[in-house]
Formats: structure tokens, C-alpha cells, sequence
């Protein structure tokens, strides 16, 4: 390569971005597959993705404020269940002897 060689890169620069978190935090910076708001390694690529009808992207639950509610309300309740036991261990036993 000559050190006078221009490389034209405006269209490759100029072409839409993945956009993707990358584990470091960013967005991935790699150009999208046309047609596609992806690139090749974050799901752009021919086949990647899920299924149509796929039963693995269901939902558990767990985290809706449903879930969240009855925690806290196993928990209050767990709570007064060792407060009780507590209050009953420490009272004076009544046994006749």
C-alpha cells in the first residue's frame, strides 16, 4: 500500500448501524445487514433468531408487580410468623410439673 493512497470510505461510513448493546455498555458500531436494524453477530444474519411460535421466549412471571406483591407478602407474613415464635419462646412456661 502507498502512504498516497486514498481509500474512500464515505459510503461504508455513511451506512446504518447495528445500534446493539455490546457487554462493554456501547452500541455496537458494526454496520447493519441491509434491510435488517442489525449486523451480522447481533442477529442480522440469515436464520438467527427465534422461531416463529417460539415457546423458549415465555415469559416467567417473576418480575411483574403481581409476583413483586406476593413476595413481599409471603415475606410480612413470614415476618410476624417469627415474631410470634419468637414472643412464644420467650414466655414463661405454664406446665404444671
Amino acid at each position: 500500500m502507498s502512504g498516497s493512497h486514498v481509500r474512500n470510505t464515505r459510503a461504508m461510513l455513511a451506512s446504518p448501524r447495528c445500534g446493539a448493546s455490546t457487554r462493554s455498555g456501547f452500541a455496537c458500531s458494526a454496520p447493519a445487514v441491509r434491510g435488517k436494524l442489525r449486523c451480522r453477530m447481533h442477529g442480522g444474519a440469515r436464520g438467527s433468531g427465534a422461531p416463529p411460535g417460539n415457546e423458549n421466549a415465555r415469559k416467567h412471571g417473576a418480575f411483574t408487580r403481581e409476583g413483586i406483591a406476593d413476595r413481599r407478602a409471603i415475606r410480612a407474613l413470614l415476618d410476624e410468623a417469627g415474631k410470634l415464635l419468637a414472643a412464644m419462646d420467650s414466655a414463661p412456661d405454664a406446665s404444671v410439673d
